[in-house]
């Protein structure tokens, strides 16, 4: 009867884990069309940037409400809210370097395929590879901390090196994270695809800012 029911137990939770991963990509694919949708509207009025306070308030609290109702009904509207308001929040930047920086289309183009590949390349490696990476959890929590500390600092001493330091670690930090939440739900350590697609998407959207600088520096824009 063991066996019987270990033999029955593995398929019924990979079920489950492909289901988790199922609904937390088709999440994510509406959460990135709401960005997209939103920066694009803010590109075209030509929008203000948003105050650094109100970025990271939205930025950084968002995730925290939407945990909240994170299975309740209300989990969809508010991932897609959140999605749109930090896209609104993007398109500012993307139109500063299109109309400001030489050869920022290419600038903006060349972060949007590099964060394309880095996070298909890093979510087929944890679902084909099989492994676990839990012991990136402590690393990831720990130089988040140390990184946002950073960036607010840097906000006031507006040092170039330090902001390239900056982006170097979050490049870094954000491919470990997703390697991790990918992991997790790949050997069922995480059920709700709620939480997995606003992991993903704050992950995906600090890569391509911080890949926009990086490769703003590398066209010499300092």
């Amino acid at each position: 009867m063991t066996e019987y029911a270990r033999s029955v137990a593995l398929p019924t939770r990979a079920l489950e884990t492909n289901k988790v991963l199922r609904n937390a990509y088709i999440l994510l694919a509406l959460s990135l069309f709401a960005a997209a949708a939103a920066a694009t509207v803010a590109i075209a009025s030509n929008a203000a940037p948003v105050h650094w306070l109100v970025f990271m308030v939205v930025f950084i609290g968002g995730p925290f409400l939407i945990a909240r109702v994170s299975r309740s009904p209300l989990s969809l509207p508010a991932v897609l809210l959140y999605t749109g308001a930090t896209g609104w929040f993007l398109g500012p930047i993307i139109n500063l370097y299109l109309t400001r920086v030489p050869g920022g289309e290419s600038i903006v183009v060349n972060a949007l395929g590099t964060t394309a590949f880095v996070f298909v390349a890093l979510s087929a490696y944890a679902m084909v590879s099989k492994q676990r990476f839990t012991f990136l959890r402590g690393f990831v929590f720990t130089g988040c901390l140390v990184l946002l500390a950073a960036i607010v600092a840097n906000i006031f001493l507006q040092i170039p090196v330090l902001s390239l330091a900056i982006s170097g670690a979050a490049v870094l930090l954000m491919s470990a994270l997703i390697l991790y939440r990918t992991s997790e739900v790949v050997h069922g350590g995480e059920d709700n695809y709620v939480m997995v697609t606003v992991d993903l998407f704050t992950s995906i959207y600090a890569l391509f800012v911080h890949l926009l600088n990086l490769f703003g520096f590398a066209g010499g824009d300092d």
